[in-house]
């Protein structure tokens, strides 16, 4: 009999070592475990992958891959249907760019689709990665879409046709279907928040369009309905979310509403009333998410057996529930009940081997040096001698970053610290290290003789105090680039860490369960709308630290104003360049010149050129790494 009770804690206690499927991943550390609060209705969700299906080969609490997961679906499955309860599986997008596995091959994505596909996915939606080139949408279109058979929903994004060159839907606009067990009738949409860096032969319609079309309200206008279900790649509590909540409420003001998110790479849960609720499940195969409801209408195909009152529970206001999963196989074990030995399916063995087998093709351990030590992104205040950006900014950068024409020239380098995507671990730095760090393939271009006492002002204005967020109109640094965490997740720059609600936080207590959880290890500590027992694994809690939008990097400049310190004297200010070459990743130049219109100049793009004969930030970084970082792991 599956349980509902969400207090009950088990602690890992397998007496048998548990592998992780990828060879050179860690295997997982046992920890005290929150149990599933499995419903009527239960769904499984990814979202943000951007290609770790590998899992994180560093990281044991995250090592599971594409393949655990699917085994890890098909005993949920088996687990539901023996209690007569429906299972769907749920994908919002970003599955691509952000890791070797999917960037390192030509073409890009030539082994992750293969993969991906191989898991059940009931909806499917995508993400803005998706869209960045032309190539990715149209791998989107002729492919992806295809391997879902109808599941792939893209309710505001269109595509021009590459044969024909006519505008028509990604893929179909809804979709209703009737789940197995319970008859439950669901009417699900696939959104895309309103973005504007995509390609142009992709068309992102906005929310607020969509819903005033005739198709959305035909559709909405659907009285047998038991559930909507809006997959999004789309921040829960965002105006797009809030424009489709009213539009449903407006029509159907007690339906059920299951939303599901993405984009801000966090573990989020949002409620809109009493039946409506969004999940968000976090990033790069980190976590799992899944989801339960009790209490909805139903053509009664089967009874759920922890259902005692049925005419009851359905009549009653629906019970939601959430629960983020580490991804690794302690977890997949204990929550299936099953062992190293009883849990994997030959369908999951299978896509695992498909992965080595890609990672192998791919070279992805081809190690250039090896990393003395730990560098964070977030976990340690910038500047610092940990922080991954002091690592740039003090030791890479005035090493590398030299056009040869022009290398007695002082410049002015300026990075955003949103193309840095993910910590570096001691130990082998290998291909597929650089693309965790850096998936992009960002160069560097330059404005020849800027007058210093204007370029010196550009931190400051990409930098203004105000959220990390993306399309503010009302000031730049609102519309720069995210950083390496998502701007979601307040943070601070001293010893204490500040949170708001609904992120990433210290469990404030553990569950009343009289046990004594001592030593346990860092990881995601949630509080959301529903409180802080979200996480199935009890971690201890890790600080995060604000880091800027934009740092720079002074190179070859006199030694007094070198450095990047605010303190400033007469004596620099004697020996000041008076111009520099303003170097930055092409990536940010449109904010660079709109700070630079705002400082009075009027620089344009026809100003710039390629700086260092187009060579990318992550060759820079493989680069210093080969000649700095040899020696044994």
């Amino acid at each position: 009999m599956i349980l509902r009770s969400q207090l009950r804690v088990w602690l890992l206690t397998f007496s048998t070592l548990v592998h992780s499927s990828q060879p050179s991943a860690p295997e997982p550390v046992s920890a005290p475990l929150r149990e599933l609060p499995w419903g009527q209705l239960n769904f499984l969700h990814t979202t943000d992958t951007h290609g770790w299906h590998a899992g994180h080969l560093q990281e044991p609490s995250y090592s599971g891959d594409w393949g655990d997961y699917i085994s890890f679906a098909e005993r949920l499955r088996e687990k539901a249907d023996a209690e007569g309860v429906d299972l769907l599986l749920i994908d919002t997008g970003d599955r691509i760019e952000g890791n070797g596995l999917y960037d390192a091959s030509d073409p890009k994505g030539k082994y992750t689709q293969d993969i991906f596909r191989e898991q059940q996915i009931d909806v499917i939606c995508s993400g803005n990665h998706e869209l960045y080139k032309k190539s990715s949408s149209e791998n989107e279109y002729l492919t992806t879409v295809p391997n879902f058979h109808g599941n792939y929903l893209a309710s505001n994004l269109d595509i021009l046709d590459p044969d024909s060159g006519e505008r028509v839907p990604l893929a179909p606009r809804f979709r209703k279907f009737t789940t197995k067990k319970q008859g439950i009738r669901i009417l699900a949409f696939g959104f895309l928040f309103d973005f504007t860096g995509n390609a142009n032969n992709t068309i992102v319609e906005a929310v607020e369009k969509t819903v005033q079309q005739r198709w959305f309200l035909e559709a909405i206008h659907d009285r047998d309905v038991d559930l909507f279900l809006v997959a999004g790649h789309v921040l829960l509590d965002s105006p797009e979310y809030n424009a489709i909540f009213k539009a449903i409420r407006d029509v159907q003001w007690d339906t059920p509403i299951q939303f599901f998110g993405g984009h801000t790479h966090v573990r989020d849960y949002f409620k809109y009333d009493s039946k409506a609720y969004g999940l968000e499940s976090g990033r790069y195969m980190e976590t799992i998410g899944f989801m339960s409801i009790t209490g909805l209408s139903t053509g009664g195909k089967s009874t759920p057996r922890f259902l005692h009152h049925t005419n009851e529970a359905v009549a009653a206001t629906p019970v939601f529930s959430r629960r983020y999963l580490d991804n690794n196989l302690y977890s997949f074990h204990q929550h299936t009940s099953l062992n190293s030995t009883t849990f994997p399916t030959p369908h999951g063995r299978n896509v695992s081997a498909m992965i080595a087998s890609a990672r192998k093709a791919l070279n992805l351990d081809h190690r250039f040096g090896c990393a003395p030590s730990n560098l964070w992104t977030n976990r340690v205040p910038f500047p610092s001698e940990n922080s991954i950006f002091s690592w740039l900014q003090t030791r890479v950068f005035p090493s590398m970053i030299s056009d040869t024409a022009r290398k007695d020239i002082p410049r002015l380098v300026i990075v955003n610290t949103g193309g840095i995507r993910f910590d570096l671990f001691q130990g082998p730095f290998t291909i597929d290290t650089i693309y965790a760090i850096s998936p992009f393939t960002s160069g560097f271009r330059y404005i020849k003789d800027v007058p210093y006492e204007t370029a010196k002002e550009l931190i400051t204005i990409l930098n203004q105090e105000v959220p990390q967020v993306f399309d503010f109109p009302y000031d730049i640094a609102a519309r720069m680039p995210v950083s390496g965490e998502s701007y979601r997740l307040t943070t601070v720059s001293d010893a204490t860490s500040v949170f708001q609600d609904r992120q990433q936080v210290p469990l404030s207590s553990l569950p009343s369960d009289g046990e004594d959880h001592d030593n346990l290890t860092p990881g995601y500590t949630t509080t959301d709308a529903a409180g802080s027992d979200g996480d199935d694994t009890i971690h201890s809690p890790i600080k995060f630290y604000k880091v800027p939008n934009i740092f720079e990097t002074r190179v070859g400049f006199p030694p007094s104003v070198a450095s990047t310190s605010s303190s400033f004297s007469s004596s620099q200010a004697e020996s000041e360049p008076d111009t520099v070459d303003l170097v930055y990743v092409d990536f940010i130049e449109s904010y660079v010149l709109l700070a630079l219109k705002f400082l009075g100049t009027g620089y344009a793009e026809g100003d710039t050129e390629v700086y260092m004969e187009g060579k990318s930030l992550t060759a820079v970084i493989s680069e210093w790494v080969e000649r700095y970082w040899q020696g044994d792991c």
